[in-house]
C-alpha cells in the first residue's frame, strides 16, 4: 500500500490569522494527504523538530507577518542540520515578488500568495512528492 503524502502545516511567528491555513489543510487531506497542523505560534525549532518525528514528505507554512526572510531560511537551514534536507519546504502569505525569487534561489520551493486555487498548491505538492520523494 502507497504511503500517504505527509504534510507538516504551521503558523510560524506570532500571527495569529489561520483562516487561511485551515482550509488549505482540510483540502489537502480530501486530495488524500496526510496533515500534522501544529497551529499558531510555531518556532523554526518546533517545525523541524515536528517533521522528523512525523517522517513528514513536506513543511508548509503560512506568514502574513512579513517575517518570511527570517523564518523560511531559518526553517531551512534546521532541515539541512536535522538530515531532512530532500524534503519540501512550501508555503504562503503575503510575500513579495522579490522575495519569492531569493527564497526559492536558497532552496524553498514554489510560494503561494492570496487567492491561489486550493487544486494549484495540492497539484504542486503531488507533482513535487512523485517526482522527488518516490
Amino acid at each position: 500500500m502507497k504511503r500517504k503524502i505527509r504534510v507538516i502545516m504551521a503558523k510560524p511567528g506570532l500571527d495569529g490569522h489561520d483562516r487561511g491555513i485551515k482550509i488549505l489543510a482540510r483540502a489537502f487531506i480530501e486530495a488524500g494527504m496526510e496533515v500534522i497542523y501544529l497551529g499558531l505560534r510555531q518556532t523554526p525549532e518546533m517545525i523541524v523538530s515536528a517533521s522528523v518525528q512525523e517522517d513528514a514528505d513536506v513543511i508548509a507554512l503560512s506568514i502574513l507577518s512579513g517575517a518570511h526572510m527570517t523564518i523560511f531560511p531559518r526553517v531551512l537551514e534546521l532541515m539541512k542540520k536535522e538530515g531532512i534536507g530532500d524534503r519540501l519546504l512550501t508555503g504562503g502569505g503575503i510575500i513579495p515578488e522579490q522575495d519569492i525569487e531569493s527564497l526559492m534561489k536558497i532552496g524553498v520551493g514554489k510560494l503561494f500568495g492570496p487567492g491561489t486555487s486550493l487544486q494549484t498548491t495540492i497539484d504542486y505538492i503531488e507533482g513535487w512528492v512523485k517526482e522527488n520523494r518516490s
